[in-house]
């Protein structure tokens, strides 16, 4: 954050975070500075949402970033608020993840009292509020549009788009509405910077991501590797998955969490990046791999 501050322009990061080829993990795997340069230059306030409202079933790391390194998301959050112009931002906590929540709410409270939020940030003239909301259980508030609604108070149903938050979003100002992971990345890209992070991955999905591995394998759970990385090593390589429950045979996978079609054994060596899932039939969506 500090690097941030003293060394960058916001515009400067937009275009650092642009050359990181950093893509967003929520699931629609968006370019996130492209995203960013979208807003609409206006006199309207602008804000940031967090999409924390992880409600994919299959899909369990932003729940783990959360409760085990709530101050890399926080962090990231002041980083993307001051890239984008931001003043007030909030992080949409799913309403099923009361620990997740209270674990972000220390961590806020903890950065107020440290000078990482409020007014004249580490000297730097800029200020920043976030806002911890917890939803209330409804899985259509992942769904950016529908999010903003919940976060005015309104039932949570999307909006009709055009127009894109971007232009017209949270209270009517031009909004960015970036998921957890996203966020959490921000902090390692600025202090290695975007050609080190533009190394890992493959040619157009850059970087690394938390694979959420559950289903029949023997050692379930969240593993971040290099995006490109193959379905079969994350499954059956020991340092992750170790293989099969019972060595019995898989009969299919679902790549990016319940919305994304299935793939059978024969897809096993696609790489898990967002054109390879793309080209076998699927979408890389969440990052939720279920083994069947």
């Amino acid at each position: 954050l500090a690097k941030a501050l003293k060394e960058h322009q916001p515009d400067d990061l937009v275009d650092l975070v642009k050359k990181s080829g950093l893509r967003g993990r929520g699931g629609a795997g968006f370019p996130t500075g492209m995203k960013w340069s979208f807003l609409a230059k206006n006199d309207m306030p602008r804000y940031l949402c967090c999409n924390s409202d992880e409600s994919e079933p299959g899909t369990f790391k932003d729940r783990m970033l959360m409760e085990k390194n709530p101050h890399q998301l926080v962090e990231g959050v002041i980083i993307c608020s001051y890239a984008c112009r931001v003043n007030t931002a909030f992080i949409f906590v799913r309403g099923e993840l009361p620990y997740a929540a209270r674990q972000v709410e220390r961590a806020v409270e903890e950065a107020y009292a440290t000078g990482y939020l409020g007014q004249n940030i580490l000297g730097s003239g800029y200020a920043l509020d976030v806002i911890v909301h917890r939803g209330a259980g409804a899985y259509i508030c992942g769904e950016e549009s529908a999010l903003m609604e919940a976060l005015e108070g309104k039932r949570g149903y999307p909006r009709l788009k055009p127009p894109f938050p971007a232009v017209v979003g949270l209270y009517g100002g031009p909004t960015v509405i970036n998921n957890c992971e996203t966020l959490s990345t921000l902090p390692a890209i600025l202090r290695n910077g975007a050609d080190w992070y533009a190394s890992i991955g493959t040619e157009k999905s850059k970087g690394t991501r938390v694979f959420c591995l559950s289903g029949q394998v023997k050692k379930p759970g969240n593993y971040e590797l290099p995006l490109g990385t193959s379905m079969r090593e994350l499954i059956y390589d020991e340092q992750y998955g170790g293989g099969i429950l019972d060595n019995k045979e898989i009969k299919a996978i679902i790549p990016g969490g319940s919305s994304t079609p299935m793939l059978g054994p024969d897809k096993l060596d696609t790489p898990l990046d967002f054109e390879a899932i793309a080209a076998a039939g699927s979408m890389a969506g969440s990052g939720g791999v279920i083994v069947m």
